[in-house]
């Protein structure tokens, strides 16, 4: 196992840096500390190392423009609607960045897109890069100094582990993900021939503006139903209205505390990506966006597919399900196994 760093760039008066962490198998994740960022994920095969992620072509391109691709995204991840959190006798209304609503964090600068400090671990059992960020007291209007501390940790069973850690100063809100989209067949496909699996019993139907529209539905007899798999090009390419407003998928769906929450397949080529997590939900967003153009010109839609571990977004103000209190240790963790 090792740790490998190398510097691009500086920011802030901060080095830009991509750090890869490989296993004995061959199996790596080169993570930029310009957003805790997975930047590649890559397995050895007979043509060489492979990368199963959304990636731009290099590490300059991810602070070009905004785009969350493999970020570590927060301090709350998904939309709020009008921007606007109610709690007791006050209201703290946050940038509007999304329309009329506050997406990821609000604001232009948020947890993605600035660099973080870092060390590497080399273990007998796995190999680490960590990540640290303090973010002040009203940043994006935000309550709270908090510090936030985002692990990457790969073992040799080809286990790639995630944590987010924070505190907090103040009554805030924290509800961060992983923004990775997947796409087990390589670089040169999209993810349309890949069969995903959630054990979920329930998803949030959402709007036009993605918001969720104030009830949960049971999955039975619908296409939202992955509990046995489904493959995904089948359900881009329905004419189910939810998935026609939003050109695919872009929906939460609530876990049911089955291990795993989501195994995704790759009959082509024999790959299967397993993931675990202690969140409640899995928002699934199958890259419905991209359109090879800017700095994502590499990349189009339906490349991959995210699985974001978060609570599930919410209809109203109050925002309960993401309140971190003072003091209160937030932690999150998701793993991914990779077989192939």
């Amino acid at each position: 196992m090792r740790a490998v760093v190398n510097k691009y760039g500086n920011m802030n008066c901060k080095d830009l840096c991509e750090i890869t962490i490989q296993n004995d198998n061959g199996v790596q994740a080169t993570i930029l500390n310009y957003g805790a960022t997975l930047e590649k994920f890559e397995i050895p095969t007979v043509n060489g190392k492979e990368n199963i992620i959304m990636s731009l072509e290099t590490p300059e391109d991810y602070a070009k423009e905004r785009n969350y691709l493999g970020g570590t995204v927060g301090r709350v991840a998904g939309r709020i609607r009008n921007g606007l959190w109610r709690h007791g006798r006050d209201s703290t209304q946050f940038p509007l960045n999304d329309g009329d609503n506050s997406l990821h964090g609000g604001g232009m600068i948020g947890l993605d897109n600035r660099p973080w400090d870092f060390a590497t671990k080399v273990k007998k059992d796995h190999v680490e890069a960590i990540f640290t960020l303090f973010e002040a007291d009203g940043h994006n209007n935000y309550p709270g100094n908090i510090k936030v501390i985002t692990t990457y940790a790969l073992d040799n069973e080809n286990n790639l582990h995630y944590n987010i850690t924070a505190y907090s100063d103040k009554t805030t809100l924290f509800n961060p993900t992983n923004h990775t989209y997947f796409r087990l067949d390589g670089p040169d496909h999209d993810v349309m021939d890949l069969n995903l699996k959630i054990n979920a019993d329930y998803y949030v139907p959402v709007d036009d503006h993605t918001m969720p529209k104030g009830s949960i539905e049971r999955v039975d007899e619908t296409i939202f139903d992955f509990r046995n798999g489904k493959r995904l090009g089948d359900v881009i390419n329905s004419d189910e209205y939810q998935i026609k407003i939003r050109n695919g998928l872009d929906h939460p769906f609530i876990l049911n505390g089955q291990d795993p929450v989501a195994v995704l397949t790759s009959p082509s080529k024999n790959r299967k990506l397993i993931m675990t997590t202690d969140a409640p939900s899995v928002v699934v967003f199958t890259a419905n966006t991209f359109n090879h153009t800017g700095a994502t010109h590499n990349l189009g839609e339906h490349d991959g597919v995210t699985l974001e571990a978060q609570v599930a977004p919410e209809d109203g103000n109050s925002l309960d399900a993401f309140t971190l209190l003072p003091g209160e240790k937030f932690s999150r963790n998701v793993n991914w196994k990779i077989e192939f």
